[in-house]
């Protein structure tokens, strides 16, 4: 597992512009950081139950890259297994956290395993995870199963 430092957030309202700016596809793509993927999740998750999170949330993502001139398809742009990995993982980080307030919340779910960079390596192997179809849709884990999922 890779060592890394997250960037934290300071205040609940850079949490709250990454996940409306996602929304709206208002941010650059220099916005879209690995925190930033954390911080909308839990922002969508926690704030906005209005939007279906795991019906919503390739096509979000997707228009999100377009809309900063990315590409989805078989190399780059939106990778479904991973996307959906971490949402349960934020899940996850929800049921198990006694932090309340957002930017609270958001920080230690980035220094808690479930925000890793690597955590979806846990159940894995690098192959399948990169791999095309995991890219194109969400495959089932070959290392281990997905904390929370029967």
């Amino acid at each position: 597992m890779t060592d890394y430092e997250p960037r934290l957030f300071a205040t609940d309202a850079e949490i709250v512009r990454l996940g409306e700016g996602l929304l709206a596809c208002a941010l650059v793509r220099e916005d879209w950081t690995h925190e930033a993927h954390l911080a909308a999740c839990l922002y969508l998750l926690t704030r906005r139950p209005d939007v279906d999170v795991d019906a919503e949330i390739a096509g979000l993502i997707s228009r999100f890259n377009e809309s900063v001139g990315g590409v989805n398809d078989d190399s780059q742009g939106y990778h479904d297994t991973i996307t959906r990995a971490y949402v349960e993982g934020v899940r996850l980080f929800l049921a198990e956290t006694d932090e309340k307030g957002l930017c609270e919340r958001v920080n230690a779910l980035l220094l808690a395993p479930m925000g890793r960079r690597d955590w979806p390596l846990r159940f894995y192997s690098r192959e399948l995870l990169f791999s095309v179809p995991a890219r194109r849709a969400f495959v089932a884990p070959d290392l281990a199963p997905l904390p929370g999922s029967c």
